[in-house]
């Protein structure tokens, strides 16, 4: 494993959970937060230094209103952005 890799939510469209996984090249501080379309922070899921490897959270919306979410993903040398959607 030698390269970040965010991959897409699953399942997309959700309702209420799906996951986020993501590979970590080396250990390092990561942090993963939730946005709603308007950029504003809806929930932070992961705030913590991890061990290179395979990781998958999960985000639950049984509390959220139906929309268009972004998951973005930050590290130290690392960030990325993906979009998702809760359908109820």
């Amino acid at each position: 494993m030698c390269n970040f890799k965010l991959f897409q939510n699953y399942p997309n469209p959700f309702n209420p959970t799906t996951r986020i996984k993501f590979d970590l090249p080396a250990s390092g501080f990561v942090s993963i937060k939730i946005y709603d379309v308007m950029g504003g922070e809806v929930e932070n899921l992961v705030n913590e230094n991890l061990e290179a490897g395979s990781y998958e959270v999960e985000f639950n919306g049984v509390n959220k209103s139906s929309g268009i979410y972004y998951y973005k993903v930050y590290t130290e040398k690392y960030q990325g952005t993906k979009k998702m959607i809760l359908v109820k």
